[in-house]
């Protein structure tokens, strides 16, 4: 009986160190994690499987965003990258961003405009609205 309290008190004082142990590495993740930078980001999250408006989404944002800051894309101080959520390599960035869905996201640094609604209501009937949206958002960045 002595064994068996021995051994319990063991495991709990182990599993207790490891969850301090993993807290501490978490933090350290989050402060490499949230280095701000000045250039923009606009991911497009999806799925491998896509509709014709899921394909104008990309289409579009890319066009528009090479059609508003061409020299900006080009240099790479602003950047469109099509994300695919089912591909496991990129799980860390969804979850850094908080994505669960398909989604169209600005993001400078700490800061971030979702425009998912915006960009599926207008990629294939009103693509300027899109990328009037786009421009705003990140201008307010």
């Amino acid at each position: 009986m002595k064994n068996k309290g021995l051994m319990l008190s063991v495991l709990v004082g182990l599993f207790i160190s490891l969850l301090t142990c993993n807290a501490q590495t978490a933090d350290q993740t989050k402060e490499k994690e949230t280095v701000s930078t000045d250039n923009v980001e606009v991911y497009y999250f999806h799925y491998e499987r896509r509709c014709a408006t899921c394909m104008a989404v990309e289409n579009e944002s890319e066009k528009a965003l090479n059609e508003l800051y061409p020299e900006k894309m080009k240099s790479g101080e602003m950047t469109f990258l099509s994300v695919n959520l089912e591909d496991k390599t990129n799980d860390a960035l969804a979850e850094k961003l908080k994505v669960d869905g398909q989604s169209l996201l600005v993001v400078k640094g700490e800061k971030q405009e979702n425009l998912t609604n915006t960009a599926f209501m207008h990629a294939r009937n009103n693509p300027d609205k899109l990328k009037k949206a786009l421009k705003e958002s990140i201008e307010k960045l």
